[in-house]
């Protein structure tokens, strides 16, 4: 298991939250996603290391951007 951070922003609510959440969880190996608002840090733990393209797909397709990797 790994686990990667990273930063999203527009994600304002629990909506925003959830939206990102669905859309990074629905990727091949992702076992559990946290996104947090406030924060804007999404976190994700997968059976292996995602590429930051793959993410960065995911977090468009649910309408935010992701701006950077923090672990």
């Amino acid at each position: 298991m790994t686990t990667a951070v990273f930063t999203v922003s527009g994600m304002t609510c629990g909506h925003c939250e959830k939206s990102v959440s669905e859309e990074v969880g629905a990727l091949p190996g992702v076992t559990q996603v946290s996104a947090d608002a406030k924060s804007g840090l999404v976190t994700i733990e997968s059976e292996q290391p995602l590429d930051d393209a793959t993410v960065r797909a995911a977090v468009d397709e649910a309408g935010y951007e992701l701006t950077g990797r923090t672990a």
